[in-house]
């Protein structure tokens, strides 16, 4: 006949407990483990293809600022001024509109990082539901 949990002696009872425990323990672990490396594997895959647009985005928007200083340059020269004024007049108001769209988008992207996407949510749950079931079994 099996015995219950009533007819167990207590150094029974404790050592089953904390041997469920270390066993949760562990598996909890894993878990944080597993996702932990599923996380890091998928911002790395969107990483790689970042850093590749951000080369051809570099290019292109040179190319387009360029464009950009030479058009306006030429916009104030038809309206009489100099040649070597519109020139670098252009150029500082147009470093200075991109400066500023550079620095709103830094600010933003920083912020998306301070690390909320990386918090173990599933763990974090899994955790806490172990924590409750161990205080019902003490």
């Amino acid at each position: 006949m099996a015995k219950t949990t009533d007819q167990m002696p207590l150094s029974e009872l404790v050592g089953g407990l904390v041997s469920d425990v270390s066993g949760l323990l562990r598996k909890e672990i894993d878990l944080a483990k597993t996702e932990a490396s599923e996380k890091v594997a998928k911002a790395l895959g969107g990483v790689e293809v970042l850093m590749i647009g951000l080369i051809f985005a570099i290019g292109a928007v040179g190319v387009l600022l360029s464009a950009l200083v030479s058009g306006l340059a030429a916009s104030l020269v038809s309206n009489g001024m100099n040649e070597v004024t519109a020139n670098a007049t252009s150029a500082l108001v147009v470093g200075l509109v991109v400066g500023l769209i550079a620095w709103a988008l830094i600010s933003k992207g920083l912020a998306t990082l301070r690390g909320s996407n990386f918090k173990l949510d599933r763990t974090t749950a899994s955790l806490r539901r172990d924590v409750d079931v161990v205080k019902e079994k003490m």
